[in-house]
């Protein structure tokens, strides 16, 4: 595993991190002993960054991996949650307001049994951007109650998420230089999207450090099939499922190259996965370490063709 800072933060941080929200069962049904022990798996292995958020399994996540991290030394691990996105009883809810964002703060160390969070992030701002007050509101009242919670010691950096890079670099370029110092965007760092790239420059500029999420495209790259809930376009899907194909007949699973795709520019601090399974994150360290097929990767890309960056809309 290698180890590289998040920004500025000095949080120094394995390429491949775990994603908890599978612990949330929020693909399938999760057995909880199984899933603990998949956080015991990934820190034994050497990922020391775990993601989650009170969305997550509508607070279910965090639950889960309080539990979890009962058991672990705090200085083996540094943990990121989040504030905006909710929800109960199914229902979904947003709400990034300060009181609301102060109030999430608190309840999500008490879920995950800690002191205070290492990187707190604002939730899929894109959600805000249609809210009454729009992204202004993220920079005029979400952010700067958590830089609050900052100055307390109750979190110790304040990042904002979202599924299109355009909103973070707006948020960014209207807040003040440091506010924002590290950024979570999913999906555009994989096998059929990279996108990123685009963006490299600015967050570098700006001091933001950048983490990735979703190697697996939430499910397109993936040899179980891509789930019915996905929102990606139909000829998107059909381009993936041949580069699927195309890399079962090599025997290589395209879950493999995925990570190792996506784990391969160290213009990212690190990229996160999420499995509730203890084997499939100890399959996913050995797919991190072991040497990639650059030539394989070439031949899938060229597989996706026109559909490399086809874009959808975040649910």
């Amino acid at each position: 595993m290698k180890y590289q800072e998040i920004g500025k933060t000095g949080m120094k941080v394995s390429d491949l991190s775990f994603g908890a929200s599978s612990l949330g069962g929020v693909f399938h049904e999760i057995k909880e002993a199984s899933a603990i022990e998949a956080v015991f798996a990934a820190v034994e292995g050497g990922m020391n960054f775990i993601d989650v958020s009170p969305y997550y399994g509508h607070y279910k996540a965090e639950t889960v991996l309080g539990k979890a991290l009962k058991q672990i030394p705090r200085d083996k691990y540094y943990l990121s949650t989040k504030v905006g996105r909710y929800g109960k009883d199914g229902v979904n809810t947003w709400d990034y307001s300060a009181r609301r964002a102060t109030e999430s703060v608190y309840e999500s160390l008490e879920r995950l049994n800690i002191d205070y969070i290492d990187l707190i992030n604002v939730h899929d701002i894109e959600f805000q951007k249609d809210l009454p007050g729009g992204l202004q509101k993220v920079v005029d009242e979400t952010l700067p109650a958590l830089v609050e919670l900052k100055k307390k010691g109750v979190v110790r950096h304040v990042g904002i998420t979202d599924l299109q890079p355009e909103n973070i670099r707006w948020v960014i370029e209207h807040t003040e230089p440091g506010t924002v110092e590290a950024t979570l965007c999913f999906c555009h760092y994989s096998l059929n999207d990279e996108l990123l790239n685009d963006y490299f420059d600015f967050f570098e500029a700006h001091q933001v450090g950048i983490i990735n999420a979703s190697p697996l495209s939430m499910g397109l790259l993936s040899t179980r099939g891509v789930p019915d809930w996905h929102p990606a376009p139909k000829p998107l899907v059909e381009a993936c499922r041949k580069a699927v194909g195309y890399c079962n007949a090599k025997g290589y699973p395209i879950e493999k190259l995925a990570i190792q795709y996506a784990i391969s520019n160290p213009r990212i601090a690190t990229t996160l996965f999420s499995s509730a399974n203890p084997d499939n994150v100890r399959k996913n360290i050995a797919y991190a370490e072991a040497p990639i097929d650059w030539e394989l990767v070439r031949e899938v890309q060229a597989i996706i063709g026109d559909q490399m960056r086809v874009r959808w809309k975040n649910s």
